[in-house]
């Protein structure tokens, strides 16, 4: 089968195309013919080595999207010819077939095969609102990296849940402009929003950093910063524990990989409510770039620089 994978750690250019066996699904797991896959910057720390030196040729892709073409032993509830969107906690996406979990590909009803590859990024808006910060109706909600896959699901998912207000930063105006169709409040660079707001309820920060340590400053009594990813790249905050008792305030993480592994019964809760927030209409996906499978590599770049908006994916069946 036709894949894109690497070999060695470093920059996009790694990342090249390769001729793999198709693999075989295992019990409990399922066999994809991807269609679609979508890039998360998760694949972007793999090819960088943050999860470890690859031991082969490795093939990365968290997401996909396509119709299931085997079933492992045990599988019950799935059909060969299924359309599935699918969680891939150990990578594989960015190939013709792919093996999931079958208690994470998700039946896609009255959902695109395109919407359905972007099921990682669905799923961790919701678990970030919905699990660690524990979203109440009538919160506010700042989300940081607003324009991103995850921070434009996470706006509309925060209302569907009942936030009274919510707020976004972002890198430039042309990312601002961009959010702003995903119904914020309001919109602030990133590098001034402390000065202009207050009293918030939920921080969702997948940035890091100075972002991070000043969203403490911003939070109303319980209000809660919930830490979700490291973008920026800076090295990680020595946080006293003092100030967050004294200020009331909470320091929260979401890490789908760990939740996979310990409660993968809340991953595919929090999957199946989000799609079907998608399936009503009440929230969508917002498809940016679509690039063929042998594009990887420029997606790769162009997700690293920070310069892609809504959802970005590879096109592979």
């Amino acid at each position: 089968m036709r894949a894109v994978g690497f070999d060695v750690i470093g920059g996009p250019e790694v990342l090249r195309q390769v001729e793999l066996p198709v693999p075989a699904p295992g019990p409990g797991e399922v066999l994809i013919r991807v269609a679609y896959a979508g890039l998360n910057y998760g694949e972007v720390q793999h090819r960088l080595g943050d999860f470890g030196a690859p031991d082969g040729i490795e093939v990365p892709g968290l997401e996909g999207a396509g119709e299931i073409t085997a079933l492992g032993p045990g599988v019950t509830g799935l059909a060969i010819g299924d359309p599935v969107a699918a969680f891939l906690p150990s990578g594989g996406g960015y190939a013709e077939y792919a093996v999931a979990p079958a208690e994470f590909a998700f039946p896609l009803d009255g959902i695109s095969l395109r919407d359905g590859a972007g099921v990682l990024a669905l799923t961790t808006a919701y678990g970030v609102l919905a699990g660690a910060a524990r979203l109440a109706a009538g919160d506010t909600v700042l989300i940081h990296a607003a324009a991103g896959g995850v921070g434009s699901a996470a706006a509309q998912i925060a209302r569907a849940l009942g936030a009274a207000a919510v707020l976004g930063t972002v890198g430039s105006p042309a990312k601002a402009e961009y959010a702003k169709r995903f119904g914020y409040d309001a919109l602030h660079p990133r590098e001034t929003f402390a000065d202009l707001v207050c009293d918030v309820d939920v921080v969702l920060d997948p940035v890091g950093g100075p972002t991070r340590l000043a969203s403490l400053d911003v939070l109303a009594p319980f209000g809660r910063v919930v830490v979700y990813g490291e973008a920026a790249r800076h090295p990680d905050l020595e946080l006293p524990v003092q100030p967050l008792w004294k200020n009331n305030r909470t320091v929260s993480g979401y890490n789908i990989g760990d939740l996979a592994r310990r409660a993968p019964a809340r991953v595919r809760a929090h999957a199946l409510s989000a799609l079907s927030l998608l399936s009503s209409g009440a929230i969508r996906l917002d498809v940016t770039a679509e690039r063929p499978l042998s594009e990887a590599a420029e997606a790769h770049r162009a997700l690293q620089s920070g310069s892609t908006m809504g959802k970005v994916l590879l096109r592979v069946g």
